[in-house]
């Protein structure tokens, strides 16, 4: 069977628990199969965590979640040494980071001590305890929910670590009919189960295959100059230099290309055209990039730059 088919089910066995959000779930699979960490924004009770926790048990890996909160430490997550008084000697006590999938719920609740835990275990996937290092089991993903930063109690993440996220999701409120949907699988005596498709060998697979879709030279350096448009928009005649005060990093216009290169999988693809940038452009930009105050207070965000960019550099 080939992989958009697998695919294909993937998204139909998420349907089953979640109403709509086609988009996100294919987002969600794309990030999976490109082997990059999700961060998923919405305002509380849109389904974040129902969302990440379907996907974990249809891809069939060892999940844990982990609830952020503020009294939340580094050893909680990556693990500590213990004193056995029966041997008299210390023993390394793993956390829940030796996990495949790792649901790291309302990350921007705990500060920013612990998460800047993740920091080393999301990049080098391998873990320090107490001087000893770790290799975390592949595959390995951090699949994070936060809730917008203007809510109480939340702690904005370190930019060094939103960099590492491949792909932000932003979840939107259902339509009407999806409203309507949601109150009657909620309100009545209907199974919610979803049954496991893919096991952690068909992932690594999967990823292995994702890296050998082929882009040619033309689509990176289309990458290249939409990457190089957030950083000196007036060498493309871009009227943005007092929008954006700092442009995307080198890990972006490879999350470009990786993440296109697993929505060209997809769609039975073996090869990326430009339409894939552009259908995962948000997705790898917007957290990427750092807006002026100036650029807030006309309530400009980074989507509207990334659509101005688009329009502007022409493709392949």
């Amino acid at each position: 069977m080939g992989y958009s088919k697998i695919i294909s089910q993937v998204i139909e066995e998420a349907q089953k628990n979640i109403v709509g959000q086609n988009d996100i779930i294919k987002k969600i699979i794309i990030s999976i199969i490109s082997d990059g960490h999700i961060l998923l924004e919405s305002v509380p009770g849109l389904a974040k965590t129902l969302m990440i926790k379907t996907m974990a048990d249809i891809f069939s890996v060892n999940n844990v979640r982990i609830q952020f909160t503020p009294d939340l430490l580094p050893a909680d997550i990556l693990g500590t040494k213990i004193y056995k008084s029966n041997s008299g000697t210390f023993e390394i006590q793993k956390g829940p980071i030796f996990h495949n999938f790792i649901l790291a719920d309302e990350i921007n609740r705990a500060p920013p001590k612990v998460q800047s835990a993740l920091l080393e275990a999301m990049q080098e996937k391998q873990v320090s305890i107490h001087g000893e290092t770790f290799k975390l089991e592949k595959p390995f993903l951090v699949l994070a929910t936060q809730n917008p930063i203007e809510n109480e109690g939340t702690y904005k993440l370190p930019e060094a670590q939103v960099d590492r996220f491949a792909l932000k999701i932003l979840i939107t409120y259902p339509t009407k009919d999806q409203e309507v949907e949601i109150i009657h699988r909620n309100t009545e005596n209907t199974e919610n189960n979803v049954k496991p498709i893919l096991k952690s060998k068909e992932i690594l697979e999967m990823q292995k295959f994702n890296s050998e879709i082929y882009a040619d030279d033309v689509i990176l350096k289309y990458v290249a100059s939409v990457i190089d448009a957030t950083r000196n928009p007036s060498a493309y005649e871009l009227e943005l230099d007092n929008i954006i005060e700092f442009g995307a990093s080198p890990r972006a216009s490879i999350w470009l290309i990786k993440a296109a290169k697993a929505n060209a999988m997809m769609n039975s693809r073996g090869y990326v055209i430009p339409e894939d940038i552009k259908e995962i452009a948000h997705e790898v930009l917007r957290h990427r990039l750092i807006l002026t105050f100036e650029a807030e207070a006309d309530e400009i965000n980074t989507d509207k730059v990334i659509d101005i960019i688009l329009e502007k550099i022409p493709s392949p």
